[in-house]
Parts: structure tokens; sequence; C-alpha cells
């Protein structure tokens, strides 16, 4: 029995794994092409135009995506809770495409962006209607099937714009009809993988009582989603406010390099939740052995952090042209800093996620939202795009600092303890080598020695600790 569920543990790791390094390099593919093959004005209205659009969807979800991961994770009747969702769903989602036509039409004078909304609108509601059949297949842990749902729209967008690019195709207009095809076809394949491996007997229809208990159920995690949407683009959406189109496009670069250097944590995170919730479920306890796998995260999360830094600006100076590398470099070095903090947080939000604190998890991103705002607000006019790098840092830091104090305070403590020392030993390498040596390689693999060398020394790499891991998901 115990050999079945490590074997699973390790077929949901390789399936999420093969579906985010998928997803990732056409992402790449598709992040590089439009870089390079858009002006900086362009690039930025794009990018501006994407982040509305996630942040309107990702809050029209109210929470009840996480919820129902939860739900079907511990036993509950997925398809009465997946038949609410996608009630949900569609209601919202077409209240907010009806009104997004509104303003088009009302508008005196119908702009690129307005254009790009309802285009690129129309897949991203496509992609919106396939996620409860997404969030199903994670709470039955069916890893395997959710790859499948999940890589389409990517390698859809990914090789047209390659195909386009050998052309000389690609513009605005161009690239939001290859978006919403790409996204439309993830819907209809989702569709087609859930009625063919799932089967479950869902309906749409509206029943007052059960989905208003699932709204009460979700409200502290409505609020979560709000702040959390807005943390993730709100600098976004202000910098193009309040800056301009090209100073999106620089910074929107560099938080998308650094969104893809977290391949990591993408690959981890979804297979966290479900876990944790089965644990607690079974032992009325989190096993505190898993936090060696925290520790083992940080060390990995401050190495990518160094390596990103250092390669940034002779690599993406090389790859772009001199456009978006050594501009970005100080922002990339605050977002690198962030990196272990994301891990470390991540961590302890699928923790208290997992033992039902909602209220709790809702005061945090409450004061982490807060913080991010007065810092984009007050910074972003002062000194730019590293204002905004600057308040998003502080943002993860204060909700670091929050975690510890209220999840597993003990380990939590410890942990944040590795975290520093994590943070130190990557900074430390960094400095050093810099200082010594400017050939990029030798940079790039004495640093890598040293952290290696001092995350041994403080024992933070230590793989007899993988055995308590082992012990702890048992």
């Amino acid at each position: 029995m115990k050999q079945s569920v490590k074997s699973n543990h390790l077929k949901n790791l390789s399936a999420n794994t093969i579906q985010l390094v998928i997803n990732q390099v056409f992402g790449l593919v598709i992040f590089y092409i439009l870089s390079a093959r858009l002006d900086k004005a362009s690039f930025g209205q794009f990018n501006w135009v994407l982040a509305v659009l996630l942040t309107a969807f990702n809050i029209l979800a109210c929470g009840i995506d996480q919820l129902v991961i939860k739900k079907v994770a511990r036993g509950d009747d997925a398809a009465n809770v997946t038949s609410l969702f996608i009630t949900h769903v569609l209601l919202s989602g077409l209240l907010f495409y009806t009104c997004l036509g509104f303003v088009w039409w009302l508008a005196p004078h119908n702009g690129p962006v307005l254009q790009l909304l309802m285009l690129i609108g129309a897949g991203k509601l496509a992609l919106y209607f396939s996620t409860p059949f997404k969030q199903l297949a994670s709470g039955k842990e069916r890893f395997g099937l959710l790859a499948k749902m999940a890589v389409v729209s990517n390698i859809v967008r990914g090789i047209a714009l390659l195909l386009l690019a050998l052309f000389q195709h690609i513009s605005l207009s161009i690239t939001a009809i290859v978006f919403l095809a790409g996204d439309s076809l993830e819907f209809v394949v989702t569709l087609f993988l859930f009625y063919r491996y799932l089967r479950l007997p869902v309906v749409i229809k509206l029943i007052p009582k059960a989905y208003l208990k699932l709204l009460k159920e979700a409200l502290p995690q409505i609020g979560v989603v709000l702040f959390t949407s807005a943390l993730a683009r709100f600098d976004w959406i202000f910098i193009g406010l309040y800056l301009s189109a090209v100073k999106l496009a620089e910074y929107s670069f560099a938080y998308k390099a650094f969104e893809i250097s977290t391949l990591p944590l993408l690959a981890i995170a979804p297979l966290l939740l479900p876990r944790f919730v089965n644990l607690i479920k079974e032992r009325g306890i989190f096993p505190p052995g898993l936090f060696q796998l925290l520790r083992i995260e940080l060390a990995g999360a401050a190495f990518i952090g160094l390596m990103l830094y250092l390669c940034w600006s002779p690599l993406v100076d090389w790859l772009t042209g001199d456009k978006y590398g050594t501009v970005n470099s100080a922002i990339i070095l605050v977002l690198a800093a962030g990196m272990p903090l994301m891990y470390f947080n991540n961590f302890l939000w699928s923790i208290g996620f997992a033992q039902g604190k909602m209220r709790l998890i809702f005061k945090v991103f409450a004061v982490t939202f807060v913080v991010n705002i007065i810092g984009d607000v007050m910074l972003i006019p002062l000194i730019g795009n590293i204002g905004a790098a600057i308040a998003y840092l502080a943002a993860m830091l204060a909700q670091a600092v929050l975690y510890s104090l209220s999840i597993e305070k003990q380990l939590a403590r410890r942990a944040g303890i590795d975290l520093l020392i994590c943070m130190v030993c990557s900074l430390v390498s960094g400095l050093i080598t810099l200082y010594i040596f400017t050939n990029i390689w030798a940079v790039v693999f004495f640093a890598a020695a040293m952290y290696a060398l001092l995350a041994l020394l403080t024992g933070q790499i230590n793989l007899k600790k993988l055995t308590a891991i082992k012990l702890a998901i048992g």
C-alpha cells in the first residue's frame, strides 16, 4: 500500500512537471517572439490587456476554484460541487463579458486597447469556462489528465506565432486572434477529456440554497482572491496607466521572466494542497517532518534567484538586442531576492488552507494587499519600475512574517531562519564572485560552487533529511 502511495506521488509529480515544462517552454517561445517582434509600446499595450483580463477572471472565480479542490480531495460529492461551480462560472463569465461589450460599444473611440480586450477577452472567457473541469481533476489528483487539459492553449499559440514570425506576420491584431484560437481550443479539449475520462453527471442548474451556501463557505477566500489578483497585476495596470506602455513593456518583460524562473514552485504547489488536505484528514495534525521539504525548496529558490540575476544582463541583452537586459537589471535583483519568500509563503498558505484557516488567510492577504498598493502608489511615481519591484518584495516579506506568526508557529519560525540563511548564502556568493570575476561563465560557475558549499556548511542541503519527508508522507 505504501509503495502504491509513493508511486502515485511520483506519477503526479512527473505529470505536473511535464505539463509545466511544456507550458513554460511554449510560454517562453510566445513571450520571446512577442517581445522581439512587437515594438515596446505595442508589447506594453498587449501586456496591460492581459493583466486586466487575468485579474478580472481570477476575481470572478470568487475563490471557489480552490474550494472545489479541497472539497473533492476530502471526499465531498464531486458531481454536486462541480455542477455548482460550473453554474457560477457561466453566470459570472457571461455577465463580465457583457459588461465589457457595453464599454466597447459606448466608448467614443474604439481604440486598439478596447479591441484587444474584446478579442483576447473572448478567449479568456472560454478558458475560464474550463476551470471547473480542471479543478475537479486536480482535486481527484488526476494530474496526468490535468496535464492534457492545460497544455493545449500554449502549444497552439506557440506553434502559430513561431510560424507567423518566420513569415514576418506578427502584429497586435494577429496576436489577439492567435490567443483567442488557442484558449478556445483548450476549452474544447478540456470538455472532451472530462466526458471521456471522468464522466461525472454534472448539470447546469442554479440551486439558490446550495449556491449561496457555497458562496458563504468561500467568502473568506473571495477576499483572498481579490487581494492576490490585485497583488499579482496591480503594478502592471498602474504602470500602464501612470507611466507609459513602454515602461510597462520593460517591467512586464522582467516580471514575466521572473515568473518563468519559478517553474519548480509551479510544479510543486498544485501537489501540496490536495496532499496536505488528505494528511490532515488522516492524522488530524500536520506532519512536522514535511517542513524539511520547505527547507529544500528554500535552498533551491535562493539558488535560482542567484543564477537569474547573474545571467540576466548579458543573456537578455544578447537575446533582445539590448532592449530588456541592462535596463531591468535592478528590477531582477529585487524580484530574485523575493523568490525564496514565494516558496515560504506558498507552503504555509497550503497548510493554512488545508487546516481551514480561511479567516486568518484573508487577514494576511489583506495586509499584504495594503502594503503592495501603498508601495506601488508611493514608489512608482517617484522611482518608476524599480518602485513596483520594491513594493512587491515588501508585500512578500510582510506576508512571510504574518504566516510565521500564525501557522505552525514554532516550525514556521525555524523555517524563517532557514529562509534568512539561504538568502544570506545567495547574497554572499553573488557579491564575492562578482568582485573577483568578470567573465560570465566564471561568475556562474564559481557562484554556484560557493553557494553549494555555504548551503552544505549551514545545513540547508542535507540529503539525510529526506527520510523525514518520506516518513511524513507515509
